[in-house]
């Protein structure tokens, strides 16, 4: 398998390609987990197992999303690694192109989510809406490019995760005035027509950098993977 970043006996860490599924239970479509499930039923063949492989799932990615996940390959690692997640030690950043250029250079965004489950949107309520989460990240600009032809500017984030909410980067970045580039659920008339005249065909947003500790050696692990996508070429 050619997206598998490393594995030992106890986790696997993969980059998941822009629309594949993290997990899905819809029948014939490609998802990571199947994927890893295929490639660890193949690899145990070889060694003479039949026994059907255990795959934990961690954390996840939206489909139009590209970047790096990691998973169990045996329950007590999984448990071990979804501890993390709840306390905040496996640590995520992520890349994304938004459009326009951040007031300040860095800073943090603090919002509240609602998801709709009609639209499969989070919306950005105030505190205390019904059934709303907190949500918060940490940017940094790392560069900004000016397109003279369309007058316009685009700009790197680095983004740090400190919840993990549904679609909470590309809503809180698009509430702030920075929508992604190549987001056609939160992006705005002029980020979505820049797109289009940008080619940009996917989520300008990648997974690069994941930090955790290992579940059996406790050694603090980092894992880096750029996207694949041209439009990070200009910047990366």
């Amino acid at each position: 398998m050619k997206n598998i970043v490393f594995e030992d006996e106890h986790i696997l860490v993969a980059y998941k390609p822009a629309g594949i599924a993290t997990q899905t239970k819809r029948v014939g479509q490609q998802d990571m987990v199947s994927e890893i499930k295929n490639y660890l039923n193949k690899t145990s063949a070889g060694k003479g197992g039949k026994k059907e492989p255990y795959v934990g799932l961690i954390h996840r990615l939206d489909q139009p999303v590209c970047g790096l996940l990691v998973f169990g390959k045996t329950p007590e690692a999984a448990s071990f690694l979804s501890e993390e997640v709840r306390e905040g030690t496996l640590e995520k950043y992520y890349y994304a192109i938004v459009y326009g250029r951040p007031e300040k250079e860095n800073g943090e965004l603090k919002d509240y989510l609602y998801k709709d489950p009609k639209s499969n949107m989070s919306l950005i309520v105030k505190e205390g809406f019904p059934d709303s989460k907190e949500a918060r990240l940490e940017y940094q600009c790392i560069k900004t490019l000016f397109a003279l032809e369309d007058n316009v500017e685009a700009s790197l984030l680095e983004i740090k995760l400190i919840t993990g909410r549904h679609h909470q980067i590309r809503a809180q970045l698009s509430n702030a005035g920075m929508p992604i580039l190549g987001d056609t659920k939160y992006g705005s008339i002029e980020s979505k027509e820049f797109s289009r005249e940008s080619s940009c065909r996917n989520i300008a947003l990648c997974a690069h950098r994941l930090s955790f500790i290992h579940p059996v050696t406790k050694k603090e692990l980092t894992f880096l993977r750029n996207s694949e996508d041209d439009i990070f070429k200009a910047f990366l």
